[in-house]
């Protein structure tokens, strides 16, 4: 999610006061001038709570991010503690239910908050959405050409991954040996 590539702005004809390229971030803004004829000097500027200049599409896909990463944390520890019971012999004599019910569903969730910001981002750069970043970053309000970056494609795959791993935990079912044995 830290990776700067979610946007990656292009600008034709860098002159002195033009960057040759930014990568624009969820958290982050990496601007990259060409000093001579194949040198580039890469200068990155954290966001703050306190910028205003981050449009809302950011803001809420930052949310969203930190949302699902917390679910993808809790699904974690809970298919953990699953796992242990299981492999214990831990889990109470009447089980009903699906231990990995909970977490499968908590990735889930994950996965759609991933995918709405990916989403959200992806039609930014199809929108051809500009940034009136400040002065001092140095950077035009809107790039000469802007492209999907190498983080966007990441988050992409995570969702996507988060999906299986929730299909896969809300599917299982309790191996013969490990059900209790009921005695009549």
């Amino acid at each position: 999610m830290n990776l700067p590539q979610w946007r990656v702005w292009c600008f034709e004809e860098p002159m002195e006061s033009k960057p040759s390229l930014t990568l624009v971030g969820m958290w982050r803004t990496c601007v990259y001038h060409r000093e001579n004829n194949s040198e580039f000097l890469r200068v990155c500027y954290q966001y703050t709570y306190q910028d205003t200049f981050i449009p809302l599409n950011i803001r809420v896909a930052q949310h969203l991010l930190l949302i699902s990463s917390i679910l993808g944390l809790i699904a974690t520890i809970s298919v953990i503690v699953a796992l242990w019971k299981l492999y214990t012999g831990r889990l109470r004599k009447k089980i009903t239910h699906n231990p990995f019910f909970v977490p499968g569903i908590l990735n889930i969730i994950a996965s759609v908050l991933v995918f709405i910001s990916t989403l959200y981002n992806y039609l930014s750069i199809i929108r051809k959405d500009g940034i009136a970043f400040p002065p001092y970053f140095h950077i035009p309000n809107i790039p000469d050409n802007q492209k999907v970056g190498t983080a966007l494609a990441m988050a992409t795959l995570s969702s996507f991954l988060f999906l299986v791993g929730g299909t896969i935990s809300i599917s299982f079912t309790l191996p013969e040996r490990s059900r209790p044995q009921s005695s009549i």
